[in-house]
């Protein structure tokens, strides 16, 4: 018997204080076709509070979160409609503070 939908792996790496409310890093298989906007709600609903650390509303990302695929930043591609890959890696983290 075999699955209607193919599964892919991705890496999802989490940087700074989002490392508080889940994995710094973790491997995830998803289902072909899947898109960032499909990863994220299903990382939202595993770590409690994530959610409120990403999104400033539905579908809106807080300005200080920059999420990259493979080293692109997600708003140069297609947004949270940004197809996901088999190997991709996904990193998400607030801009570092300094000066």
């Amino acid at each position: 018997m075999t699955e209607s939908g193919n599964r892919i792996t991705i890496t999802v790496k989490s940087f700074a204080t989002l490392r508080e409310v889940m994995d710094a890093q973790l491997r995830m298989k998803v289902m072909e076709g899947a898109t960032i906007r499909s990863l994220f709600a299903e990382l939202c609903g595993r770590y409690e509070g994530l959610d409120e650390r990403l999104f400033a509303g539905p579908g809106t990302f807080r300005d200080y979160v920059n999420i990259l695929k493979n080293g692109r930043n997600i708003q140069f591609l297609a947004g949270l409609d940004t197809p996901l890959e088999d190997g991709d890696t996904i990193a998400m983290f607030p801009p570092l503070a300094g000066g």
